[in-house]
């Protein structure tokens, strides 16, 4: 009689273990020329570091809508952003809320989010983040449920980049073709009637523009545009009273000499929720240098710790 015996396979030891995978999407107008030999470079870093890396490109902006939102219902808890600040917003709006975090990848011009976090700016840095960095929370903003995670402005800007966005698709360069539009909007320099609830005060202001922070913007010296923190559950407002043209430069001169907060014709006011009437019923707004047509009024309203994003270990 023979005896049948059987033998436990080994416990699955970890170096046998799956790699983790990170689900990145890049945007194809992001700054890196050949986006092949950057998806075959990243998969390489990840795979150094015992991961896996799931890269796609959004070859447009409702592409990429479409797959941060895709993403962000699946199972990966690691979504990761790969382009500027434009990019990383949308990608992070499909996050806001959610357990699952957000890694960046700053592959923009200015990547203003990535500078204030002090996330690291060098690919294989960002990559280590990724995979070994910790999560933080931070802020965001919020226009009537459109998420900002830097700032939103009416007025003058997003007149500016409509016009840029126009000569560039007559083929002028990106740096050209924004000169270009700052000079034709400063020549017609539009004005708008606004009743603002700051907190509960109110106030009106006829003024070219209306500038609200995702926390509070350095409005003075050479860090002018900077952000300290981004988890004080504030919003920043800033606005002028109707100063001409001249006038504008001179506060802009009073900034980087420290001095602009002794304007008397200059707003600068912290909050939690700010409410933007205006005779309009509809108006162009930009969050995160993006351009919306949003009706009126506009709510804004700050969401605390409503990001989770990969930040380095030591920070």
């Amino acid at each position: 009689m023979s005896t049948l015996t059987t033998t436990e396979a080994p416990p699955t030891t970890r170096a046998e273990a799956q790699p983790a995978v990170f689900e990145i999407i890049i945007n194809a107008a992001a700054g890196v020329d050949d986006k092949a030999a950057l998806c075959a470079r990243l998969e390489e870093l990840f795979k150094a570091r015992k991961g896996r890396a799931r890269v796609r490109v959004a070859q447009s902006g409702a592409e990429l809508v479409q797959l941060a939102r895709r993403t962000a219902e699946g199972p990966a808890q690691i979504v990761v952003a790969g382009g500027g600040d434009g990019t990383v917003n949308a990608i992070a709006s499909a996050l806001v809320g959610t357990d699952k975090a957000l890694g960046v990848l700053a592959l923009g011009t200015l990547n203003h989010f990535a500078k204030d976090l002090r996330l690291p700016l060098d690919l294989e840095a960002a990559v280590e983040t990724i995979i070994n960095g910790r999560v933080r929370t931070v802020d965001v903003g919020d226009v009537n449920g459109r998420v900002f995670l830097n700032n939103s402005s009416l007025g003058l800007y997003p007149s500016i980049v409509r016009q840029r966005k126009k000569q560039q698709r007559q083929g002028y360069n990106k740096w050209l073709a924004a000169v270009w539009a700052a000079l034709v909007v400063f020549k017609r320099y539009p004005f708008m009637s606004v009743r603002l609830n700051v907190d509960g005060q109110e106030f009106k202001r006829r003024t070219p523009f209306v500038f609200v922070g995702n926390n509070v913007y350095e409005m003075d010296g050479f860090q002018i545009g900077a952000r300290l923190r981004l988890d004080a559950g504030l919003l920043c407002l800033h606005v002028t009273h109707k100063p001409g043209r001249w006038r504008l430069l001179a506060l802009a001169l009073r900034a980087l000499f420290g001095r602009l907060r002794e304007a008397k014709d200059f707003d600068s006011l912290c909050a939690r929720e700010v409410f933007v009437e205006t005779r309009r019923r509809r108006l162009r707004v930009a969050t995160d240098g993006e351009i919306a047509i949003i009706e009126t009024p506009l709510h804004y309203r700050v969401r605390p710790c409503a990001l989770r994003v990969l930040v380095p270990e030591k920070q």
